[in-house]
């Protein structure tokens, strides 16, 4: 199984942006506890992060076909951009959407999730933890 893990903008800031909401760990942390969980999973990852909407979505377009999964976590691009919903909509495989908070305990403006009417499923505020927790929803 290969999967696909996105990160949206500023996720490359975790650790100094607002610890108090997201925690001490550093996208590299998350990283390596991907790794780690998929290893044990027998599962493939690629894991990216990009601060560019159209990026993104070139990743998500190129994604079919050589991808069983996406994990995202598009950040603020969750609250607002059609075009990565457009994308992922082309993807024929499942798509778990992922938050180190949970953004419907946050601003109203953050309630609003354009990837969750199509995800297999949502995890939230689980922290770093909320990755592992999809590559197991994946492998299941």
């Amino acid at each position: 199984m290969r999967v696909l893990i996105l990160n949206g903008p500023n996720l490359n800031m975790l650790g100094i942006r607002e610890p108090e909401i997201y925690g001490q760990q550093t996208l590299a942390d998350i990283e390596a506890l991907c790794c780690t969980k998929s290893a044990a999973l027998n599962i493939e990852i690629d894991f990216r992060q990009s601060n560019h909407e159209g990026e993104l979505v070139t990743w998500i377009q190129e994604a079919r076909g050589s991808f069983d999964g996406i994990i995202i976590n598009a950040a603020a691009y969750t609250h607002t951009s059609i075009a990565i919903h457009d994308a992922l909509k082309i993807f024929d495989g499942p798509i778990i959407e992922v938050h180190l908070s949970d953004p419907k305990t946050r601003e109203p403006f953050r309630h609003q999730s354009y990837i969750e009417p199509i995800a297999k499923a949502v995890i939230t505020g689980q922290g770093a933890e909320g990755y592992g927790l999809a590559l197991e929803k994946l492998s299941a």
